[in-house]
């Protein structure tokens, strides 16, 4: 039995800060995503958030009279509102009252599958709750079991401030037990010498499709914001022979509150730890460039700006003269690719500029491996490339390529290193 959407209502107030039409483009969106069913949308200009309502007395009451004719349930602010506002909010429209950041921490808590992302999603939750508890009355306590309840709202945790305190201090210490296990794994991935590619961009713009394509895996995919959240690394084999590891993030959105960015560092720090990032858009939206520029900022603030970086130009199976339509996207850095993931096209010669950027990376080296460090030639196999290999009286006589954060393993074994 499919479960009935909530009828919701969108609401906006444009300062000229932002683009409010694209901002509430995304936020139909983003309310489809949670299942909602977005039946009106009400604007109104004004320099700043009113104090006390937002949006205003009167246009609130107008949007209320809307609701009660379309039997509205839900009202969904473009922006974020504090405790006195949602209680006046909710006094005078009778309606459930959410606003822009606790609608995507209601879809990332759905959408959080491993133990550490749940927890992360909890604690962005509960870091954004308590504030709005100041001013918010009963109203965060009376809301039923529907959008914006996902997660600790749940339980009604909202309703003891102390217990709130305690709970995000005991996940803070679940997470950083965790951050060092992360770390552990981490460092065998570095000593397995494999370089890491780290696939960044907008929510939505195919970086899944991107990653199956590449990898042959089965990412659940799917037309929908945030339909990857925890991320996913797969081995890649480039054309070179070389191997590498590839891992997919979450995406990301214009006004991504800051407490997310917190909160899910630890899918997004493998891009500030790669040695390639590929950062994806959607080169058939309007908003390419936006995306692009939102990509470009949080990578900065994660301290990426010496990586190497391709620019992916993804869909442009849905622009129809795809090559005249380039020159009108600057293209900040120099190695950039138009592909179409889902056709299949461009990726050639995406793997060939991957390979190119991680050319720096490995050394081409000529070994000779004693018959009795078998487990050394095994290594040698899995993170690297071998072109030529023969047997000798003295052990296997190998040439190829390797990563040269493991040339260290192999030095003791050089017969006339070559240039890389």
């Amino acid at each position: 039995m499919t479960q009935e959407k909530q009828k919701a209502i969108l609401a906006g107030i444009d300062t000229g800060e932002y683009d409010l039409e694209h901002s509430l483009e995304e936020l139909t969106e983003l309310a489809k995503t949670a299942g909602a069913e977005v039946i009106g949308i009400f604007t109104q200009n004004r320099t700043g958030a009113e104090n006390a309502t937002f949006i205003g007395g009167g246009k609130l009451r107008e949007i209320a009279e809307y609701a009660a004719q379309r039997e509205a349930e839900l009202l969904i602010f473009d922006g974020e509102l504090s405790g006195t506002q949602l209680r006046n909010i909710s006094d005078i429209t009778g309606l459930d009252v959410i606003d822009r950041t606790t609608l995507i921490l209601d879809i990332f808590a759905g959408r959080a599958t491993s133990a550490e992302g749940k927890l992360q999603v909890e604690l962005a939750q509960q870091k954004y709750r308590l504030p709005q508890l100041i001013g918010a009355g009963s109203v965060l306590s009376r809301q039923g079991g529907g959008i914006g309840t996902r997660g600790p709202g749940e339980t009604k945790l909202e309703t003891d401030r102390r217990y709130i305190r305690r709970r995000i201090h005991a996940l803070e210490s679940q997470l950083r037990e965790m951050e060092k296990r992360r770390g552990v794994m981490r460092r065998k991935r570095e000593k397995s010498g494999a370089p890491v590619i780290a696939i960044v961009g907008y929510t939505n713009v195919g970086k899944s499709t991107l990653l199956n394509l590449l990898t042959g895996a089965e990412i659940y995919t799917q037309d929908q914001l945030f339909a990857t959240l925890d991320p996913t690394a797969r081995e890649l084999r480039l054309p070179d022979g070389q191997k590498s590891v590839i891992i997919d993030t979450v995406g990301l959105i214009d006004r991504l509150p800051h407490g997310l960015v917190e909160a899910f560092h630890s899918t997004l720090e493998v891009a500030a730890e790669a040695d390639v990032i590929l950062t994806v858009c959607d080169y058939a939206s309007p908003h390419c460039r936006e995306q692009l520029a939102v990509t470009e900022q949080v990578l900065d603030e994660l301290g990426c700006g010496d990586i190497p970086k391709i620019t992916v130009f993804n869909k442009i199976d849905l622009v129809p003269d795809s090559a005249a339509a380039a020159e009108s996207i600057p293209v900040k850095d120099v190695r950039h690719v138009f592909i179409s993931a889902a056709e299949e096209k461009g990726i050639d010669l995406l793997l060939r500029q991957i390979a190119e950027c991680l050319s720096d990376s490995v050394s081409r080296v000529r070994l000779l491996i004693p018959y009795t460090e078998g487990g050394l030639l095994d290594s040698f196999r899995r993170e690297g490339n071998i072109t030529e290999e023969s047997y000798t009286e003295n052990g296997t006589l190998i040439t190829g390529t390797v990563p040269k954060r493991s040339l260290y393993k192999y030095q003791a074994y050089s017969s006339d290193q070559l240039e890389g």
